[in-house]
Formats: C-alpha cells, sequence, structure tokens
C-alpha cells in the first residue's frame, strides 16, 4: 500500500478526531516531512477531482477528512430524511455505551464493541445526540462525548438515572465492562420498551 493510501485510510478511520502529523508518522513509519509532502498530494488529489467529495481539513496540527462545501445541501437532506429517522442498530449500540459510560472517548467506545465507531459518532454529533464533553488528560488529548438534552427528549427521559441499572459485569469503570457491549444495548432497550417510546 502507499504512504498516500496508508494515510488516507488513517484519516478516514478516525473520524473527526483526526490525527496529527507526529502520529501519522507514528503509525506509518514515515518521516514527518514525508507525511506533510503526502497531506499535501492528498489534498491536491481531493481539489482536482470533482468527482470526489471529500477534501482536507487541518486545525493546527491535526488533519481531518471532511465533506466538501459543495456537498452540505445533500448531507443535510439525508439527516433530516425519513431514512435517517430511526437509529440503526450501530448507533443505538454506541448510544447505549454512551449514556452509561459518560464521558467516553470513541476509543473507549471502540474497545468495548471490538469495532471502530467513526462514522457512528459522526452521525450521532450531526443528529445531536450527544456532544462534546471536553478532552481527556492523555497523550493525544482525544475528545470525550456525553448524551445531549436532546438525547432525554427523542428518548422520552426525564433524566440519565431513568435508565435501569446495568448488570455487575457492566457497571461502569469496572475491569469486566469491556468484554460484552451488548450489556449496555440490552439495558437501554428495556428501558425503550417500557416507556414504549422506542425510536
Amino acid at each position: 500500500m502507499t504512504p498516500l493510501a496508508q494515510i488516507e485510510s488513517l484519516l478516514f478511520v478516525s473520524g473527526d478526531e483526526g490525527m496529527t502529523v507526529a502520529d501519522l508518522a507514528t503509525v506509518t513509519g514515515l518521516m514527518k516531512p514525508a507525511v506533510l509532502a503526502t497531506l499535501e498530494r492528498l489534498a491536491q488529489k481531493y481539489a482536482a477531482d470533482a468527482d470526489c467529495a471529500l477534501e482536507l481539513m487541518v486545525n493546527d496540527t491535526t488533519y481531518r477528512l471532511v465533506t466538501k462545501e459543495a456537498a452540505s445541501e445533500v448531507v443535510q437532506r439525508y439527516f433530516e430524511s425519513p431514512l435517517s429517522t430511526t437509529l440503526s442498530p450501530a448507533s443505538l449500540e454506541v448510544l447505549a455505551i454512551i449514556a452509561y459510560r459518560q464521558p467516553i472517548t470513541r476509543i473507549e467506545v471502540d474497545e468495548i464493541r471490538g469495532v471502530q465507531s467513526a462514522s457512528t459518532f459522526q452521525k450521532l454529533v450531526l443528529r445531536r445526540l450527544i456532544e462534546a464533553a471536553g478532552r481527556l488528560d492523555e497523550p493525544g488529548r482525544p475528545k470525550l462525548y456525553r448524551t445531549s438534552a436532546y438525547f432525554l427528549d427523542y428518548f422520552g427521559l426525564q433524566q440519565l438515572s431513568d435508565l435501569p441499572p446495568l448488570p455487575d459485569a457492566a457497571v461502569p469503570n469496572s475491569e469486566d465492562a469491556a468484554d460484552d457491549g451488548d450489556l449496555f444495548l440490552q439495558a437501554f432497550n428495556q428501558q425503550l420498551n417500557q416507556s414504549g417510546d422506542e425510536p
């Protein structure tokens, strides 16, 4: 795989958190000047291709893949359309984990689920069901996420304590909490079924 393809794939899976030049260099084994040159080539590639909806955004030294401004109208229609009024099983699972373990990073959610959740996080943020809650005080300072006030309205909850308690094996911060992400979803669905407000 070429350096450009490696960097593109890493930026894709990193989602809205993006990656710094230093992180990209560490993962790919490339020198920082080579990473910067490859990022420039990637940006030029997207800019030159009218059929590509992606572009490279940089804040400070963190790079992210985003959709071009020209695609904003169709993306907005997607999130407002009936197709997106219900949540997918993956979205519900991520949402349940965040509800019970908040504030939590995307990487922590990935570890619990055993799969990558970047795109699901982006959808939940765009739908205003989750929001940023600061950054974790550790290398890379990953974003922390929590459920929003709209989350409570969406699911007909008065407060987070209305959610049923988790089994002991999934108590927040327990060593066994990451063993099975289904525990969070099962408890979450229990509340939805009881309230009759399942989306």
